[in-house]
């Protein structure tokens, strides 16, 4: 559909001639003192009532768009008025035969009202979408007009004779074009969908409604059932043509759309469940009273049940998923199972409000860390923007435009405030997800760098010792005859050395996995590497608090950060030692190593174990920084707490 500018002063004049028309027909009757015994003021009626609701219809539409569904509503209103005021003024100079007859004028009544009523439900359902007419619509449309002009034109030049043959085009043309639109309602876009449900049983019911002017000849009575139910679409069909063409968020139309289509709807049943009941009663008893008497109290009874089942179909007709709250969230909700990404999940979120609600775009921007924006649609108008909280916290945001036009009604608002929660849901499991594979990388890395570590102590340490013990025995082993004292010596010192070298694998070991911090816990690694180093000549002061018995991935992160900054401690500041603190706060698990050496140098690269130290805290979440002293370096890790402060594993 067209979303360019309406044609306001168009509108009026149509609107207004259109209602001038169909009450000037009804006050020509009523002087004429016909009174409204006669069987052909229910067709007046439906002519005065066409003029003025699709005068209506028709100026509402064309005031907001220039569209070709506004012009055709329109022309059936002006219609059904040159059809009133010609039985009006029928009547009238009936009543009155002193005045010319205008038969001109008086012949309105019985063919004016076709073109336009026929092709409200010929060619309207084929026009009313937002993209251009595809092949078949095409052939719907030269179809369905060529029926509104052939059922008056069968009329006109024939009169005396019956027009069985454009009556049964009439019609199947017009089931056609309500199967089609059924076909759209259920397969077709989803931004188009919303009011094709009204549409599909307002083209239908309008087209049955000829079919008792095929049997008129051989049931008379027949005949009333035209008018009746020309009168009972006139609170459906102009609903659907209002939800459809102007989405149904204008000055609050959506209310009395949805009221009138539930008094239309239910009068058509009411009345269909009369018929139906008195003419089973007329088969088993015969005429009478009896007959109407068990039609009545049947309609009655069935009142109540029909009209809470229709009203809960209206509200899906004319809100679509907005009408329950409840289906749109679960529509929103399956997004959160069938995502396979956070970034998937978040556009399948975007895209469900968007399409839940008839809106015309969707972004959806989550809180750092994540910081993702997810948007669906193109906005050409305002936006509006909603936080979205999870748990108290606000994790991201919620921005949207209606349609060009349009303003969300106080029901999609209400649906839009269930679907907040799901969508603080969805996000927090995008954050989660983030944050797993930022773990996950975190400790690919740490792994990484320990494999570094351990590469680079085999390499640069072991190995080339090897290489020295194998040439060592060698030499004593050339020794071993000439000089037997000198081969004992250098085998003794060679023994020394190994010793040393076991030392070493041992401290590596325990510097990545210490036996004690499984066994014992953190506060009995952090012990026993302060005795490590102690028999290295580096004196480690350690202050340990709340981490007695504490053991797990929190645990192991922590000693690794605080062994690691001893370990650079004694190997680059230049001092006697160091001071460790250890301890649990509100913020988590604090670790903080103190020197007071030579200090980092600002152009220094960062190490192998600087990185490791970066990298373990990232894993946990937590963060890590070092800085200078004067003199000495300061290293502080914060790692968020996993269980309660102050509790042990």
């Amino acid at each position: 559909m067209s979303i360019t500018v309406g044609l306001p002063r168009t509108a009026l004049v149509l609107g207004g001639v259109a209602w001038f028309l169909g009450l000037l027909g009804l006050v020509l009757h009523l002087a004429s003192g016909a009174g409204i015994a006669d069987a052909n003021v229910l067709f007046l009626l439906v002519d005065v009532t066409v003029a003025i609701v699709y005068g209506t219809v028709g100026a509402v539409v064309l005031a907001r768009r220039r569209h070709a569904v506004g012009f055709l509503v329109a022309l059936a209103g002006l219609g059904g008025g040159l059809s009133a005021t010609g039985g009006g003024w029928g009547a009238y100079a009936a009543a009155h035969p002193d005045l010319p007859a205008l038969d001109g004028v008086a012949e309105l009544y019985g063919w004016a009202w076709m073109p336009g009523t026929v092709a409200l439900f010929t060619v309207v359902p084929w026009l009313v979408r937002d993209h251009p007419l595809p092949t078949a619509a095409r052939v719907g449309v030269l179809l369905g007009a060529g029926t509104a002009v052939w059922l008056p034109a069968a009329g006109l030049l024939a009169p005396a004779s019956r027009a069985d043959a454009p009556l049964v085009a009439v019609v199947a043309v017009g089931l056609v074009s309500a199967a089609a639109t059924a076909y759209r309602w259920r397969r077709g876009p989803v931004a188009e969908r919303r009011g094709l449900g009204l549409l599909t049983a307002g083209a239908g019911v309008l087209a049955l409604s000829f079919v008792p002017l095929l049997l008129v000849e051989s049931t008379p009575d027949l005949v009333l059932a035209v008018p009746i139910s020309h009168l009972a679409t006139q609170a459906l069909y102009p609903a659907a043509i209002l939800v459809c063409v102007l989405r149904n968020r204008l000055w609050g139309i959506d209310l009395v759309v949805s009221r009138a289509t539930l008094a239309g709807l239910t009068t058509l049943g009411m009345a269909a469940v009369y018929a139906a009941l008195a003419a089973a009663a007329t088969l088993l008893v015969g005429g009478g009273l009896v007959p109407q008497l068990v039609a009545a109290v049947g309609m009655a009874l069935a009142l109540g049940p029909t009209r809470a089942h229709l009203e809960g179909r209206v509200r899906t007709l004319v809100y679509g998923e907005a009408a329950d709250p409840g289906r749109a969230a679960l529509r929103v909700g399956r997004e959160l199972a069938g995502a396979g990404s956070a970034d998937d999940l978040l556009a399948g979120l975007a895209r469900s409000v968007g399409e839940s609600l008839r809106l015309e775009s969707v972004v959806l921007r989550t809180a750092p860390p994540l910081a993702v924006d997810a948007s669906w649609g193109l906005a050409t108008a305002a936006a509006e923007t909603l936080p979205v909280l999870h748990a108290g916290r606000r994790v991201g945001e919620l921005t949207w435009t209606a349609r060009p036009g349009e303003r969300l009604d106080a029901r999609s608002r209400q649906a839009l405030d269930h679907l907040l929660p799901v969508l603080a849901a969805g996000i927090a499991l995008a954050h989660a997800a983030h944050e797993q594979r930022r773990a996950h990388d975190a400790a690919t890395l740490a792994r990484l760098a320990e494999r570094r570590l351990i590469r680079r102590e085999i390499h640069d340490g072991l190995g080339p010792w090897l290489s020295g013990l194998r040439l060592g025995l060698q030499g004593a082993l050339n020794l071993w005859s000439a000089d037997p004292a000198a081969a004992r010596a250098l085998v003794a010192a060679l023994a020394d050395e190994a010793q040393l070298r076991v030392d070493d694998v041992r401290s590596l070991s325990r510097s990545l996995l210490p036996p004690a911090l499984d066994e014992l816990g953190l506060a009995a690694a952090l012990s026993e590497l302060v005795q490590r180093h102690a028999t290295e000549g580096f004196t480690v002061s350690v202050e340990a608090h709340g981490c007695d018995g504490l053991v797990g991935p929190e645990a192991a992160a922590a000693y690794g950060i605080a062994a690691e900054a001893v370990l650079n401690a004694a190997r680059h500041s230049g001092a006697a030692g160091c001071t460790l603190t250890v301890r649990r706060s509100t913020e988590g698990l604090e670790v903080v190593c103190e020197d007071a050496g030579r200090g980092v140098a600002p152009d220094a690269p960062p190490g192998v174990g600087t990185r490791t130290m970066h990298e373990r805290a990232a894993e946990r979440g937590g963060t890590l920084e070092i800085t200078a002293l004067r003199p000495g370096t300061r290293v502080r890790a914060v790692l968020p707490a996993t269980t309660a402060v102050g509790a042990v594993a």
